[in-house]
């Protein structure tokens, strides 16, 4: 028997589905020729080392971009989360090529970002174009935007529910928009299909030390506040960077040349290029190099490799660099894990891998999408772990982490919401409330 409501579902149902095919099938595509372009670049800069010495050059270039072609395309994740709570004035288009371009200046000269925010940034681009040109309502313009973050997410990533749940948290903390569930989800498999069908590839991690059950949950606990404490000092320090640059160079454009010239330095001092580009494999020439492969390893990282990733990164982010913060999160986080491994006497695969999630939960507070990815990441070349109680602590190590990591993340724009998703009037003064209190909280 039809009725209202099932006539109503199937509307929806015809609204929602091309939407989300045709968005699935372009930020896939698009996010496949980024991660093509990236690689091209890391391997150039890995074969002519002595790019690193043109990254204030590439950062001038970058800065001069935003400047010339989309100042508010700058504010990157923190516009999006805006635009996904309060609709205004839009995500631009040119954000897309903008971030595409600047994430690329950044490696090619070895700048220490990610590979997130460019995808994140595409996807929720193309998403609000798709918007624009379709001329959706306000209400369907914030679902699109969550699923072009989903889509970008899963496709960079290889994580579809990781990605969904990643685009449901990230605006606010204490509430999901499950209205959106469905949707992001559908575009999220789609982009990673896509992105796939494309030849991507992604990293492998191979866990073999995943025994231990409930026996050894306070040593997973312990390091859990560890990571913690890891995601709240990036988080801290990335927005101490921001400040000072801001301070110290009054022109924009400008920071990210500064902001070069100190990471030239400081690999002068360091002797050696560890902290350098993404970090997920070492640079063939120097293959001892410590990398987020090499942290699953026995010695694969020394007690200080996650520190120098921390002040790497947030140089670089907090001066203005384009790429994400995500990846380096990856390497701090599971070269920490390898860390700790020794005094909780843990094997260093399994510390290596919770950590891995685990501080990218503290600083981007996303728990959820975290222990998801967890699972999508290291299951399927892991079988095994989970009949070993894996999926538990990676649970208890993401939650303590997040809980441990305070009021502060990196997106600057999040809000704390008592349990329920604002309408439409309500989210009108989001905005404004941003301005008089820039931090979130639990």
């Amino acid at each position: 028997m039809h009725t209202p409501s099932s006539g109503k579902l199937t509307g929806e149902l015809q609204i929602w589905v091309p939407l989300c095919t045709i968005l699935g099938v372009v930020v896939g595509s698009a996010v496949a020729l980024f991660l093509w372009l990236l690689d091209l670049v890391t391997r150039l800069h890995w074969s002519h080392q002595w790019l690193l010495l043109l990254l204030p050059f590439t950062g001038l270039i970058s800065g001069l971009l935003y400047h010339l072609r989309g100042s508010s395309s700058a504010r990157g994740n923190d516009l999006i989360i805006d635009e996904m709570l309060a609709p205004g004035a839009g995500v631009p288009t040119a954000m897309a090529p903008l971030v595409l371009t600047g994430t690329l200046l950044t490696h090619i000269a070895g700048g220490s970002a990610g590979r997130e925010g460019t995808a994140v940034q595409m996807g929720a681009s193309l998403a609000a174009f798709q918007s624009r040109t379709m001329k959706l309502s306000p209400q369907r313009l914030r679902v699109m935007l969550s699923c072009g973050v989903a889509s970008g997410f899963a496709a960079v990533f290889g994580t579809p529910l990781a990605g969904t749940f990643f685009a449901l948290e990230m605006p606010g903390i204490g509430a999901l928009r499950l209205s959106a569930l469905i949707p992001c989800l559908t575009t999220a498999i789609i982009a990673d299909l896509v992105a796939t069908a494309w030849g991507i590839r992604h990293t492998h991690y191979v866990i073999t030390s995943g025994g231990g059950g409930s026996s050894i949950l306070l040593q997973i606990a312990l390091a859990g506040v560890c990571f913690g404490l890891a995601g709240r000092l990036f988080a801290v320090m990335s927005r101490l960077m921001h400040t000072l640059f801001a301070r110290l160079i009054r022109i924009p454009l400008l920071r990210p040349c500064g902001g070069g010239v100190c990471i030239i330095l400081m690999t002068l001092l360091v002797g050696h290029n560890h902290y350098l580009g993404l970090g997920v494999e070492a640079n063939p020439a120097t293959p001892d190099s410590v990398s987020i492969v090499s942290s699953f390893a026995q010695d694969g990282a020394n007690p200080f490799s996650w520190l120098g990733k921390v002040i790497f990164t947030a140089v670089t982010v907090g001066s203005g660099f384009k790429g994400g913060e995500v990846t380096p999160l990856f390497y701090i986080g599971s070269t920490l894990g390898n860390a700790l491994s020794g005094p909780l006497q843990l094997a260093p695969d399994l510390l290596a891998a919770i950590g891995f999630v685990a501080v990218f939960a503290a600083a981007t507070n996303t728990p959820l999408a975290c222990i998801l990815m967890a699972f999508e990441l290291f299951l399927p070349n892991s079988p095994d772990l989970a009949a070993t109680g894996f999926l538990l602590h990676i649970a208890v190590g993401c939650s303590v982490a997040w809980l441990c990591s305070g009021p502060v993340g990196i997106y600057r724009a999040q809000r704390t919401f008592a349990g329920k998703w604002p309408d439409m009037q309500e989210s009108q003064n989001l905005e404004d409330s941003s301005e008089s209190s820039p931090e979130s909280g639990r």
